[in-house]
């Protein structure tokens, strides 16, 4: 169902009691609500909570901005190589505001947030400068963007900015199959005919990889976020794959060091994904955190 939050129209799910302990899950880069797993949102729902998840600005079914046009990415990163300002039509502080929109729009006072990659990156923005609206923090296979951390092999990158041989279902679909094939966890490889059915029931829903090249410009753009761990009061996890090619595992320990009272699960054989052999720990751990801060 379509929200109005932040101004904009955003797409929601919601599950789970209207009593139950609220949980909003950011999801990352280009991905819609459903790349959070129904099987870990069930969980989830068992443990209690009332799980909201939605569709970021410019995916899925939520407003996007396409008379902005699409940005140059490659200049953008030589941007940011020459420490230069990163024009971008919105900045991850945008999203954050999105973020809240939909708690307002819901009525609700707080809630545990947990983000995924872009989304922790959009959850250190809520947390830092909304403290009062979250309960706790879990951020999952995400950075403080400080320039001094490792980053991706040049594969890695390319891969994430390759584009398919065109929009039709089975090229689109390839392409993400590629895509997970190289970031994701080493140890924990999803069954191929799940996956597929997965990523074209995905892009069946919406594929718009143009606002994935806005969105990306806005976490360029976003730079170092350190000046605002600081600021983080909530009780925070921070979860990470020990084998991330993405998002390399420097960043957890990174975070972990930075936000004031922080836990970490660093997850052995784990990628840049959420496997579905790991989705019970990542519920357990999304529970403990929420525990904490009861």
């Amino acid at each position: 169902m379509k929200i109005t939050a932040n101004g904009l129209q955003i797409e929601i799910d919601v599950q789970g009691p209207p009593e139950g302990e609220p949980l909003l899950l950011i999801m990352g880069l280009g991905m819609p609500l459903v790349g959070w797993p129904e099987d870990l949102v069930a969980d989830l729902v068992r443990r209690g909570f009332r799980v909201i998840r939605f569709d970021n600005r410019d995916v899925g079914l939520s407003q996007g901005f396409e008379s902005c046009g699409v940005p140059n990415l490659v200049a953008a990163s030589l941007r940011y190589l020459l420490h230069l300002r990163v024009p971008s039509p919105y900045h991850l502080a945008d999203m954050a505001g999105d973020a809240l929109g939909v708690l307002d729009a819901l009525g609700l006072r707080r809630a545990h947030v947990c983000g995924a990659s872009m989304g922790g990156m959009i959850a250190q923005h809520l947390a830092a400068s909304h403290p009062s609206r979250v309960k706790s923090l879990t951020l999952i296979m995400t950075t403080s963007g400080a320039r001094a951390l490792p980053q991706a092999r040049m594969a890695v990158r390319q891969a994430l900015l390759k584009r398919p041989r065109s929009r039709a279902l089975p090229d689109v679909v390839a392409h993400l199959e590629a895509l997970l094939q190289v970031i994701g966890s080493p140890l924990y490889r999803p069954d191929p005919v799940v996956q597929r059915h997965r990523l074209e029931a995905m892009v069946r829903r919406a594929w718009r990889p143009d606002g994935t090249a806005r969105q990306l410009s806005a976490v360029v753009s976003d730079g170092d976020r350190s000046a605002l761990l600081g600021r983080i009061q909530a009780p925070t996890l921070v979860i990470h794959g020990q084998a991330d090619p993405l998002v390399p595992v420097a960043a957890a320990h990174d975070l972990q060091r930075k936000i004031a009272g922080a836990r970490a699960d660093i997850i052995s054989g784990m990628g840049h994904d959420l496997p579905a052999a790991l989705l019970p720990r990542l519920a357990a751990d999304i529970a403990s955190i929420a525990a904490a801060a009861a």
